[in-house]
């Protein structure tokens, strides 16, 4: 089966539509969260989502999108947060807070969560270079079923894209579909095949101009825009 892979959206329109236009043909599509935040189409990428993802976990932004003030000491997460609460429906945020924390999909061999799977460490980052650290939670998690033997694990939160054998377990981090923070700017997400438990990393160029103009538009800080530029 082929399976596309997507985290860390952003409320980035552009680059989204970039990305599911670019994606090769695939069985179903998950996302690993964060669908809202920083960028100024919260509502759209959503709905998007929505419509494309047979499965979607909840990220540290869509967790929090009723309480901007929780990020008060990140003004541009703060402000992408307070500009989501306002864009966003009723029945949109109530999607956002019925998102599971994980989820497994492909008949449950693989794991779908946003930062570090284990529920103590939720919005931990792990980095690509710190896959291998994950081998004993992975362990566990496959013990908690063993009838359903664990493939891999899909994971998001650093925007930064990597993919590792642990184990003989696949760990794959898409990258951010809105705002890549590896140096690279062009959107980033991943083809996953469960048959050949083989992942391949991918990127799109998508218009970034048309997002600073609608940064600007919508009064988000100025670095919400240059920063996708430069991918950081």
């Amino acid at each position: 089966m082929k399976v596309g892979l997507l985290s860390d959206v952003h409320a980035n329109l552009p680059a989204l539509e970039a990305v599911l236009e670019d994606m090769p043909p695939v069985e179903t599509v998950v996302c690993a969260g964060d669908v809202v935040g920083y960028n100024p189409w919260p509502a759209e990428c959503l709905d998007r989502v929505r419509e494309v993802a047979a499965a979607c976990v909840r990220g540290n932004h869509d967790r929090t999108v009723e309480t901007p003030e929780r990020y008060r000491a990140n003004r541009m997460a703060e402000a992408g947060l307070e500009h989501a609460k306002r864009e966003l429906s009723a029945e949109q945020l109530a999607w956002l807070r019925d998102l599971p924390r994980a989820t497994r999909f492909v008949d449950g061999r693989y794991l779908l969560a946003h930062s570090h799977p284990a529920p103590e460490r939720e919005d931990a980052y792990v980095y690509p270079e710190e896959f291998p650290a994950l081998d004993r939670r992975l362990d566990e998690i496959a013990d908690e079923d063993p009838d359903r033997p664990l493939a891999g694990l899909v994971l998001g939160h650093t925007h930064v894209q990597g993919a590792r054998s642990v184990d003989g377990r696949l760990v794959v981090n898409p990258g951010s579909v809105g705002q890549p923070r590896d140096g690279d700017p062009d959107a980033a997400y991943a083809v996953l095949d469960t048959d050949a438990g083989e992942v391949d990393l991918r990127r799109v160029g998508y218009d970034v101009d048309r997002v600073a103009e609608a940064v600007e538009r919508e009064g988000l800080p100025e670095r919400t825009a240059t920063r996708l530029a430069r991918g950081e």
